[in-house]
């Protein structure tokens, strides 16, 4: 999985961005149905304060993750109710 630069804008290190999408919690298309697909990924880093992600994935199968920040409070509602 490719990390864009723009990724790490919010100060999120690509070990913790690799570590919230290996234990992704939630996975919730955006957009709309054109290519590339963008998802939002909320899983933890490694002290498990919970990211949220964006990952464009493309036609060819080539993911390419384009925002990592802390998650913002709007995005609890998508968490099961045991990760809340």
């Amino acid at each position: 999985m490719e990390i864009h630069r723009a990724a790490r804008r919010h100060g999120i290190g690509d070990a913790d961005i690799v570590h919230a999408i290996a234990h992704v919690v939630v996975v919730h298309d955006v957009g709309d149905d054109d290519s590339p697909r963008r998802s939002l990924l909320l899983g933890a880093d490694r002290a498990g304060n919970m990211l949220e992600v964006i990952v464009l994935v493309f036609d060819d199968g080539r993911q390419m993750v384009i925002h990592a920040m802390q998650m913002r409070a709007r995005y609890r509602v998508l968490l099961p109710k045991e990760a809340q």
